[in-house]
C-alpha cells in the first residue's frame, strides 16, 4: 500500500506492507485524511516519531466485526492497554502502556489502511459526510476544553491563535456562555469568526493585557505561551492546546508571581463532536483550503505549512 512516511525529518511516499490485524483490531480503508499541526511539527523532530504519520481520518471497516464491517468510522488515537493503574482509574488516555496512531509507537493514517483497536471506532452518522467526519478527532480536542474549565457568563475567555484547532475551539466556546473572542494573526480566518458572529482581533491591534480570565493557546507556536502570560489576570487561567518541540525559552516567572494556573488540553469526547457535527453546530466547510491526492501527500504537508492554508485535506481511498 501506498503511505507517507517520515523519516530523519524527511517526509516520503513509499510502498509499505499492509497492516497486520492484532486480536481486538480492526482493518479501515482509509478515505480521507486531515494534516494538522501536530503532523507538521513531528516533521520537525517532535516526539522523534519515525513511520507513517498523520492521525485525523474517516474510513471504512475492511475487515472486523458484523457490527463494523463496511461501515464508515472515525477512530481515537490513544491506544492503551486497560490494565495499568491509570485505565483502571479512568484515565486511559493517559494509560502507561499506550500508543498513539501517528504519533507514538504506531502507524498512522496517511496510507490506503490502518490497523487500529475496535473500542476505539466510533460509527459515523449518515447525516456526515466525510469532509465533516475527518475533523471529528480535533473537534474532540476543541471540546475537552469545556470538560477542564467551567465556564460562566462573567467570565473572558480568549482563544489565542485562529489556525487549524484555533477556530474549531472558538466555534465550540460560542455555544457556552462566556464572553469570548479569538485574537490571532491571519486576517483571513478572522473573516471566518467575524462572519460567524464571533468577536475576533488581530494579536497586535490589542491594547488591554493582563485582564482576561481564561486564555486557550491555539497557536501552534513557540511564542503562543508567552503571549499568553502577558494576556491572562492574576489567578486567571491558560489552557495549553499547544504543542510544539521547543517553546524558545519562555519566562514563566509571571506563572508564580500572578499565581496562574497552567493546563494542558490533549484529546477529547468524541460523541459530543460527531453529535455537533450531525446537528451542522460547526462549521467546518470553510476551513478547507486544499484537496489534494495521497500521491502529493508530501506536497500536502508543505502545503499545510504555508500561512494562507487553513485546513489540508488528502483524499487517500476511491
Amino acid at each position: 500500500m501506498r503511505a507517507i512516511v517520515v523519516e530523519s525529518g524527511r517526509a516520503e511516499l513509499r510502498d509499505e506492507p499492509r497492516p497486520v490485524v492484532s486480536p481486538g483490531d480492526v482493518l479501515v480503508k482509509v478515505a480521507l485524511a486531515g494534516i494538522c499541526g501536530t503532523d507538521l511539527e513531528i516533521l520537525k523532530g517532535y516526539g522523534n516519531f519515525r513511520g507513517i504519520i498523520g492521525h485525523e481520518f474517516v474510513g471504512t471497516v475492511v475487515q472486523g466485526p458484523d457490527a463494523l464491517l463496511n461501515k464508515r468510522v472515525v477512530s481515537e488515537i490513544n491506544c492503551v492497554c486497560g490494565k495499568c493503574d491509570l485505565c483502571a482509574s479512568g484515565l486511559s488516555i493517559h494509560c502507561r502502556r499506550r500508543s498513539v496512531i501517528g504519533i507514538v509507537d504506531r502507524p498512522g493514517v496517511f496510507a490506503e489502511f490502518v490497523a487500529v483497536p475496535e473500542r476505539n471506532c466510533h460509527l459515523v452518522p449518515a447525516s456526515v459526510d466525510d469532509e465533516s467526519a475527518v475533523f471529528v478527532e480535533p473537534l474532540a480536542a476543541a471540546y475537552q476544553v469545556t470538560r477542564q474549565i467551567k465556564l460562566e457568563p462573567r467570565l473572558t475567555v480568549t482563544v489565542l491563535g485562529t489556525g487549524r484547532l484555533g477556530l474549531l475551539v472558538a466555534q465550540v466556546l460560542a455555544h457556552q456562555k462566556c464572553k469570548l473572542q479569538a485574537v490571532g494573526r491571519n486576517p483571513r480566518t478572522l473573516e471566518l469568526l467575524d462572519r460567524k458572529g464571533i468577536r475576533s482581533a488581530l494579536v497586535g491591534d490589542l491594547r488591554q493585557w493582563g485582564d482576561q480570565d481564561v486564555v486557550i493557546d491555539c497557536s501552534g507556536s513557540a511564542d503562543g505561551l508567552a503571549t499568553a502570560i502577558r494576556m491572562v489576570r492574576p489567578r486567571g487561567t491558560i489552557l495549553m492546546k499547544t504543542t510544539v518541540q521547543d517553546f524558545g525559552g519562555v519566562d514563566l516567572t509571571p506563572i508564580v508571581v500572578n499565581e496562574i494556573s497552567l493546563i494542558g488540553s490533549r484529546c477529547g469526547p468524541f460523541d459530543l463532536a460527531l453529535d455537533a457535527l450531525a446537528r451542522r453546530e460547526i462549521d467546518t466547510a470553510g476551513m478547507i483550503t486544499r484537496r489534494m491526492p495521497l500521491a502529493a501527500g508530501v506536497e500536502a504537508l508543505e502545503v499545510a505549512g504555508q500561512p494562507d492554508q487553513i485546513k489540508v485535506l488528502l483524499k487517500i481511498g476511491d
